[in-house]
């Protein structure tokens, strides 16, 4: 069984496909300006989890290291 599973399903979607499927045209300069600067802080916040996911997964692998 999947992890993904176990948790309950969004009704509205995925929040990503939402995202992308916005209109743009009635933002202004500033506005856009304002989405990327969010866009990339939750870009960074992304990495920095999977930086840790993916530490956490080695120290995992090596202390049930078979050998």
């Amino acid at each position: 069984m999947d992890l993904d599973d176990l948790m309950p399903r969004r009704k509205d979607g995925d929040p990503l496909i939402a995202l992308e499927r916005q209109d743009l045209d009635p933002l202004s300069v500033d506005e856009l300006a304002a989405r990327i600067a969010a866009l990339e802080a939750e870009i960074e916040r992304t990495r920095a989890k999977l930086d840790g996911a993916r530490s956490f997964r080695s120290a995992a692998d090596s202390l049930f290291k078979k050998g």
